[in-house]
């Protein structure tokens, strides 16, 4: 078994903590190792440090060297930009050299999970069904209908002991609505986390069938030594799912894990406070990172990272965010909007605040 970890994610909606240069994946969040290297804590029991590789922007190389000295250079494969997750599994499924049969697992670097051994046991499971050729994913258990995720459902109840299932759709960020029929309906569905368990022969066969132009593009650049910038100008912006296991899934070579094991995404700041709330066991839900004064607020987070001390009177369920060249404030159930901040700062060319 060998590992595969996702460290392409920009991060946009912990801006402006998250920039281009270090990305959420490389920032200390929840104490002083960053989510990075507590994925490879995680399953380091599991899949050793010899036999986990990192995908990652190329202009990211010394940040994980810096992160994860006992890697290597050569655990690094750097992607001269992204081309979402597809093309960064493909790449790492040719270059890294492992016989056919051998089981990969791929992880997003970003993600916060508080069961790291359940993580482990549910990944232990998901590798012997991929024994056969099938294309596993791990489910999170939901706590709710949420919009924002991705939902994978169960074609069957399997009985047996590893209650591994079948699957029978994808679907992508429902609306509400849709996401409580999806909740209620048996056998049940379960939040599509990014995680998956396949054999590396399995993978690659899936990809020549199912998004043929991908892999056939990225093996001939490849194989003729092009620069790896000159073919991924010519692969398609495509994730995993739509790719390979929305397709396969039809062809019931699709199986789910489900698994319990206190997952979150930390997606935006609001998810960002509920966490550290619960770490902390904040009974007014105010959560404080570096130096801040507050009174008779609830349900708030002040993040200070430039030095200043920041004073919060009366506020509930609102955001502060105070870094050397940008303050953000926002309601907290608006957090996801930060994303389209970003997309303005691009537009207009706003570089350093990106």
């Amino acid at each position: 078994m060998y590992a595969v970890i996702l460290a392409g994610g920009g991060g946009t909606r912990l801006w402006p903590l998250s920039r281009r240069a270090k990305p959420k994946p490389f920032l200390p969040l929840l104490g002083e190792e960053s989510l990075f290297q507590l994925t490879l804590r995680r399953i380091e029991p599991l899949v050793p440090a010899e036999d986990v590789f990192v995908v990652a922007d190329e202009r990211h190389r010394d940040v994980v060297a810096d992160q994860a000295p006992q890697l290597g250079d050569r655990h690094l494969l750097g992607e001269p930009f992204a081309r979402n997750t597809a093309a960064a599994v493909a790449l790492a499924a040719l270059t890294v050299s492992r016989v056919d049969d051998d089981v990969m697992v791929v992880l997003p670097a970003d993600h916060y999970i508080t069961d790291p051994a359940g993580l482990r046991d549910c990944l232990t499971v998901a590798a012997e069904a991929a024994r056969d050729g099938s294309l596993v994913v791990l489910g999170i258990t939901p706590t709710g209908p949420e919009t924002g995720y991705g939902y994978v459902t169960g074609a069957d109840v399997d009985e047996s002991p590893s209650k591994v299932r079948r699957v029978a759709q994808f679907v992508e960020k429902p609306e509400r609505e849709r996401a409580r029929e999806l909740l209620s309906s048996p056998p049940g569905a379960w939040w599509n986390a990014g995680i998956f368990v396949w054999r590396r022969d399995a993978v690659l066969d899936g990809l020549e069938r199912h998004a043929p132009g991908l892999v056939s593009t990225l093996r001939r650049g490849l194989e003729a030594g092009e620069p790896l910038a000159a073919i991924y100008e010519r692969l398609p912006e495509v994730s995993i799912d739509r790719a390979l296991l929305e397709p396969a899934s039809l062809e019931d070579r699709v199986r789910v894990v489900p698994a319990d094991v206190g997952w979150s995404d930390l997606g935006s700041w609001n998810a960002l406070q509920a966490a550290l709330a619960q770490r902390s066991q904040s009974a007014d839900g105010v959560v404080a990172v570096g130096r801040a004064e507050d009174i008779g607020s609830s349900g708030i987070l002040v993040h200070s990272s430039a030095g200043r001390l920041v004073v919060t009177v009366g506020l509930s369920d609102t955001i502060v965010v105070d870094t050397p060249d940008v303050v953000l404030v926002c309601a907290a159930d608006q957090a996801q909007e930060v994303r389209t901040i970003v997309d303005r700062l691009a537009q207009a060319k706003e570089i350093d605040h990106l």
